[in-house]
Parts: C-alpha cells; structure tokens; sequence
C-alpha cells in the first residue's frame, strides 16, 4: 500500500519533467533520470554537430567543456566516440559513460560535396575567401578592409550589420563560414 502511494506520487512529478523536456529544446538535464526521459523521447545530441548550447543540456559539462570540445570540432579535430568525447575533455570515461544513451558520434567526410567546408571569416586570407561560393572580388576585400580596420567578427548577426548584408547573402554565407 505505501509503495503504491509512493509510486503514485512520483508520476505526476515524472510526467511534469517529461513535459518540459518535451517543450523545451534548450532544458538542462539535471539528472540520469532526465536523461533516460529525453532518451525515451528520441532525443539525442550529435556532438561532432553540437553547438555549445547542446552540450550544455548535459549535466556535469561546464561551458568551458563546451566550448573547448565545439572550438575543437571546428578546428578539425574529429569526436567519433565517448572515448574521444573524455580525452578530448580531460574527463574521466566513467564520468562521461552515463550519458552514453543520449549521445551520438557521426563522421562526416570533410571532402564530400554535402558537406562543405567552412572557413573562418577571422583568419581566412584572400585566397581563402575566394573559394566561398557567391562572394565576389569586391566583397572579399570589402571582409578584409572591415576585419583589419574593426577587428574579428563576432558572429552573422555581426557580420551582416558591419557588411550591411541583407538576410539573403546571410542565408548563403551562414553554411560555408564560422567564426
């Protein structure tokens, strides 16, 4: 009877958790429990496409993990399983193993023409522009001029209002560029 009491009261608390996991794509998983929940309903974070607000979500993970494993990604260092998900964080594996179920480690070919290569808009030098599909002569060194002049951009909301970009050229950079 008391176990039954118990186990009547801990599902409204399980069902409100599984609400706002539900609703709330950016919800930081507190818990094992909320993540077997978030497992439950087929979410998963594909770390080698993470953004530092996904890894976030994941309990024990600092920002500073965050954004050293998103920097590292970019950078071209390839995450293709927990183990290197621990290394690459200095973390001991056990640490990481009980978020296992929500993650997922994808490889994804950097020469393939479905992914394309992304330059950064700080460090790209002319001939690196250059390669950036739609960007003519003039608005590559119109990046440069801003860059030296200004210094590095923050992000595209930056960039589009430094360059004066409409929301079309933005849409078109956003996929071959990074900051």
């Amino acid at each position: 009877m008391l176990f039954s009491s118990f186990s009547q009261q801990l599902n409204p608390r399980k069902r409100k958790l599984r609400q706002q996991i539900e609703t709330d794509p950016y919800y930081r998983f507190q818990s094992l429990e909320e993540i077997a929940i978030a497992v439950e309903l087929g979410i998963k974070i594909d770390v080698t496409q993470a953004t530092i607000d996904d890894l976030l979500r994941l309990p024990g993970l600092s920002i500073h993990q965050a954004r050293n494993l998103v920097e590292l990604i970019q950078i071209g260092v390839e995450i293709l399983s927990i183990e290197d998900m621990a290394v690459a964080l200095n973390m001991p594996l056990t640490r990481l193993k009980p978020l296992s179920p929500i993650l997922t480690f994808s490889y994804y070919d950097p020469d393939s023409l479905v992914t394309p290569k992304k330059i950064n808009i700080n460090t790209a030098n002319l001939e690196d522009l250059q390669e950036i599909p739609t960007v003519s002569n003039k608005m590559i060194q119109t990046i440069i001029s801003d860059r030296q002049q200004k210094g590095n951009y923050k992000n595209l909301i930056d960039l589009g209002k430094r360059l004066q970009l409409d929301a079309t050229i933005i849409s078109e950079l956003m996929h071959y560029i990074t900051f």
